[in-house]
């Protein structure tokens, strides 16, 4: 990132393209008004999300109206295009590739491992189930482990008959914090990395121990949240066969990370070696008429694609008329461990109150003055805190939909009491790991 929020206010009135009739050039407060306004919106639509509408609905006339009304320029909006675009490629080829990983059959075959390893022990599910999750939400990202993982892991608890509470809880959860391992795992970490200038491997080797660190406090937090739940079950009497091995699409996913480490070694945008993996699979199921063009464009999800570009607009323009400022003077400066304490711990506010990809666009060209360790603890937070509330990030929201739709109800109160013991409990010994990492490793 290249600190473009602190550029010198600009003169709206003489912006050329919009000067040619395209804007009612507002006056500053009403420019900060209506951007905070729109965002608000943009966020309680894909809370929500009225009549069932895609989130896009909402965020792309809104991204429309602060462009139109002068609350942000046309040269930020080819930034910050340009800016989310290549990770908006990349968003897009990972979906891609963890949809036909699904129709590959990967995701029943964990199911089924698990429900073998587990042996009918609920607290042996519930390890395999953080193993899993884990391993598939820091290789095929958050959103494989929220749409893909969840519902399997409903079917296996209901096989053992465990109770599903603590295995469906844990995937939401480590959607968020085990996202933290690799530029792939979330939409955040593609930000952040671009922001670090880091390589592939760097990266992942910084990030490695605060990831493990995580993990291991969630599921001893989870162990003894969910003690009554994780009571003996009896074993299944039916054996079943061992699960086939998805050999193609474990192949296919391996060589996909072989090919990350690859690119950023010689500098090559990482979208290129998804693109490449997602045309592959995709284009087996081509082959074989188990999907249509259609199909696989649906798999893209171009609406939430086109909603993550107008929200960055529309963030873009409340930054532009005041927040960045208000933050800056909030954000603390440096690398020391205090300082990346309370960097991860503001932006783990800022991802309950707006959302975690909003939080990271605004605090990551702010973090990126004081280097690599303060981008890296804006992740932690933004990654590990929206576990605190339902609307701390978009893999939530999800999760929630997909839970009701399995008739399984979620309670507000037991969820947020759940956050606010896991939350603190994994960020700062995260935090202290990813002090570790840049003093072993360096920055």
């Amino acid at each position: 990132m290249d600190g473009r929020h602190h550029d010198p206010p600009e003169d709206r009135t003489l912006n050329a393209p919009l000067a040619e009739g395209l804007s009612v050039a507002l006056s500053t407060p009403l420019a900060e008004a209506l951007s905070v306004l729109l965002l608000v919106a943009v966020l309680v639509c894909a809370v929500i999300r009225p009549f069932n509408w895609p989130e896009a609905v909402v965020a792309v006339p809104a991204a429309g109206l602060v462009l139109v009304t002068g609350a942000i320029s046309w040269e930020h909006v080819r930034a910050e295009a340009a800016h989310l675009g290549p990770v908006i490629g990349f968003l897009a080829a990972v979906l891609v590739l963890a949809r036909f990983c699904d129709d590959e059959g990967l995701f029943q075959a964990c199911g089924m491992w698990m429900a073998r390893g587990a042996a009918g022990r609920p607290s042996r599910l519930l390890t395999a189930v953080f193993a899993l999750a884990s391993a598939i939400t820091a290789v095929l990202s958050l959103d494989a482990t929220i749409v893909l993982l969840t519902p399997v892991v409903f079917a296996t608890a209901a096989r053992m008959g465990a109770r599903p509470k603590p295995h469906v809880y844990a995937c939401t959860h480590l959607s968020n914090t085990a996202s933290l391992l690799l530029p792939v795992s979330n939409l955040t970490n593609l930000l952040a990395f671009t922001a670090t200038g880091l390589s592939f491997t760097r990266f992942a080797a910084l990030m490695a121990l605060p990831w493990l660190v995580a993990i291991g406090a969630e599921y001893v937090v989870f162990r003894r949240f969910f003690a009554g739940d994780l009571v003996a079950a009896a074993p299944e009497p039916r054996v079943d066969e061992p699960p086939a091995v998805p050999v193609f699409a474990l192949v296919t996913v391996g060589c996909t990370l072989a090919g990350f480490v690859v690119a950023s070694a010689l500098g090559i945008d990482p979208a290129w070696s998804a693109a490449a993996g997602a045309l592959v699979l995709a284009g087996r199921a081509l082959v074989r008429r188990r999907a249509t063009p259609l199909t696989v464009m649906r798999a893209a999800a171009p609406s939430f694609l086109a909603f993550v570009l107008a929200l960055g607009i529309v963030v873009r323009a409340v930054v532009d008329n005041g927040l960045a400022d208000a933050l800056d003077h909030l954000l603390p400066h440096g690398s020391s461990l205090p300082a990346l304490l309370g960097v991860a711990a503001l932006a783990a506010v800022l991802a309950n109150l707006i959302n975690n990809l909003p939080a990271v666009l605004v605090l990551l060209p702010l973090a990126a003055v004081s280097g690599t360790g303060a981008v890296l603890a804006v992740l932690l937070g933004v990654n590990i805190g929206p576990n605190l509330t339902y609307a701390g990030s978009l893999a939530t929201l999800l999760w929630r939909r997909i839970v009701h739709q399995h008739e399984h109800g979620v309670d507000l109160k037991e969820f947020t009491r759940l956050g606010l013991i896991a939350v603190p409990t994994a960020l700062v010994p995260a935090v202290l790991a990813l002090w570790t990492s840049l003093h072993v490793i360096g920055g």
